[in-house]
């Protein structure tokens, strides 16, 4: 499939998916670039997923607020301005520390990001998750390719 050139503006960005308290808007799927993806992440205090992993790159770029970052073995605490590369295969999560925290994602050649934040737009509830969402969490994310860290 040939990618064409492309250009969106706030005025044409498609709605924001709701993910377990983050809002995520597609900038760019593997499918429409024919590699990478670019998500714009906007949640408040305590939202994020916990340690997980993927089998592609990731990285993040704080544009507004406050996030708690966290690998297996250290956190950071990530003011605007502080990006994050994250290998294929390394364990990783967030919190979000400050309301209306803005990160912008990039991912790599294999990422199915937006195609796993579509199906948890559609097949979970909105905002934070309870206790009861968790199993059904953890299947949608591993039919997409997650690992959540135990």
């Amino acid at each position: 499939m040939a990618t064409v050139p492309f250009v969106l503006t706030p005025a044409t960005y498609p709605r924001p998916l709701s993910v377990v308290g983050l809002d995520i808007t597609v900038l760019a799927s593997a499918a429409t670039t024919g590699s990478y993806e670019v998500t714009m992440q906007v949640g408040n205090a305590g939202s994020g997923p916990p340690l997980h992993s993927h089998p592609w790159d990731e990285c993040f770029f704080v544009v507004k607020g406050e996030v708690d970052f966290s690998f297996t073995d250290r956190a950071v605490k990530a003011v605007a301005g502080t990006l994050f590369h994250v290998p294929a295969g390394t364990p990783h999560g967030f919190r979000i520390v400050e309301d209306g925290t803005t990160m912008m994602e990039f991912t790599g050649q294999g990422s199915r990001s937006t195609q796993m934040f579509a199906n948890l737009d559609r097949e979970a509830p909105r905002g934070p998750p309870t206790p009861a969402d968790v199993p059904n969490l953890i299947a949608i994310l591993g039919r997409n390719g997650v690992t959540v860290e135990t």
